[in-house]
């Protein structure tokens, strides 16, 4: 018999756990046994005391096992999906999906809701009206059959011990934990049914690691877990010092997707978005160099079959496929008012991090679980860092539906967006490729 105090007293004292000391403590959150006061004791054990990769392993390995991994055996072209530790503006799993799925590689993507600063995946998707996330293994499984391709909220009977312990590193100030963080992210995504997986580890300050070199020790632990688990996997470092793209807020991101489908996405998101599609196609053998990668990925565009992609997967999930054409058809704010330059010059700083607290002022995303986002709200067409502006022109249009927020928001603005006399120093996006 493992006793939880037992557990939690060799944690205390640095010692590694075993398979079954861990799958005690898994198998307690998921089925109740233990109590809460039991497991955040040991969280906080395990915060201080950190584990070894083969404890992180063996923890990541009972999660994904609290419930069903997905089989998806009857999908016969190789599956892979990509994360992202999350970012402002952060709308590529939107068009790098129908991207990639359109070169022949079923993407079984299962998302989360944003708490913070601006919506989640699933909150863009559910701009689109009709958008169903909320499918069930079979229809997922069959959606995955048919076009190849499915964007999913996470269900009940995936790693359900996740949700219990991460509410309590919610509030137990357990979250900031490089194994911890592993076991969660890794135990989601290997249940999908992946065959591989590209993690997109964002550092800098709008990111959730704001050091790099925690980001970068996140990112190898990513990488180190999930082969130790038999998946092959790779880790692209990204920097989040300005927010990704021109638009920030959930439908103005479906749109800037859609552009970026038609091959008009900016720049900086259509770097991001090909340096992870590419790693993709090499994982999964789709393509045997960098070079053969960007050029199917940037066909998918050109030919127009990633769009004809992101039709198929709204269509088969309830969405109005004739957002495509018609973005019109998207929630609107009712207030639209552009933030203009006080005096000419160059754009030295766009603070992600205050964009997205802006962005949340106006009600793009959470504070707490329960907020209900609005998905009209946001920025579109912000500057970037470099450019040159001359005095009364717009530096971002706010899209708002209520007075006080929008007055707010301008004024969180105002700070974020900085006007220097020379050009402001232009932080590489792609750091670089761990695994």
């Amino acid at each position: 018999m493992l006793f939880p105090q037992h557990i939690i007293a060799r944690k205390r004292d640095g010692h590694a756990l075993s398979r079954g000391e861990i799958g005690s403590f898994v198998h307690g959150a998921t089925n109740g046994s233990w109590a809460d006061y039991q497991l955040s004791a040991l969280l906080m054990a395990i915060y201080i005391r950190g584990m070894t990769p083969t404890e992180t392993a063996l923890y990541t390995e009972a999660m994904m096992n609290s419930g069903v991994v997905a089989d998806l055996s009857s999908v016969k072209r190789p599956k892979a999906d990509k994360h992202s530790t999350g970012g402002v503006g952060d709308k590529i799993s939107l068009h790098l999906a129908p991207m990639v799925a359109a070169c022949g590689v079923a993407v079984p993507m299962i998302s989360g809701r944003g708490l913070g600063h601006t919506g989640g995946t699933l909150d863009k998707l559910e701009s689109i009206p009709g958008f169903r996330v909320n499918l069930s293994m079979a229809e997922y499984r069959a959606e995955l059959e048919q076009i190849g391709v499915s964007l999913i909220g996470q269900t009940a009977e995936l790693a359900p011990s996740d949700k219990k312990l991460y509410a309590l590193r919610d509030v137990t100030a357990t979250v900031e934990c490089i194994p911890l963080i592993c076991g969660s992210i890794l135990a989601k995504k290997l249940a999908e049914g992946i065959d591989v997986l590209v993690l997109d580890v964002k550092f800098g300050r709008g990111a959730f690691m704001k050091d790099k070199t925690k980001a970068r020790e996140l990112a190898e632990a990513l990488v180190s877990v999930a082969k130790a688990m038999g998946k092959p996997t790779r880790a692209v470092m990204t920097a989040m010092e300005q927010p990704l793209g021109r638009n920030v807020g959930n439908a103005l991101e479906v749109i800037e997707s859609i552009e970026c489908l038609k091959g008009h996405g900016p720049a900086d998101t259509m770097e991001v978005t090909y340096a992870l599609g590419e790693q993709m196609l090499l994982l999964t053998k789709t393509a045997a160099t960098q070079a053969e990668a960007r050029s199917l990925l940037e066909q998918s565009v050109s030919s127009g079959a990633a769009l004809t992609k992101f039709r198929e997967l709204i269509s088969a999930q309830g969405g109005d496929a004739r957002v495509v054409d018609d973005v019109a058809l998207l929630p609107q704010a009712r207030l639209k008012v552009p933030l203009t330059a006080a005096r000419a010059g160059f754009i030295t700083d766009v603070d992600a991090m205050a964009v997205a607290l802006a962005a949340l002022r106006l009600g793009a995303g959470r504070a707490k679980a329960e907020d209900r986002v609005d998905h009209a709200v946001g920025f579109s067409a912000l500057v970037k860092v470099g450019e040159r502006v001359e005095a009364g022109a717009p530096l971002a249009l706010i899209h708002a539906n209520d007075e006080q927020a929008l007055a707010d928001a301008k004024a969180m603005l105002e700070e974020a967006v900085v006007i220097g006399d020379a050009p402001g120093v232009i932080v590489p996006l792609i750091d670089e490729l761990i695994g």
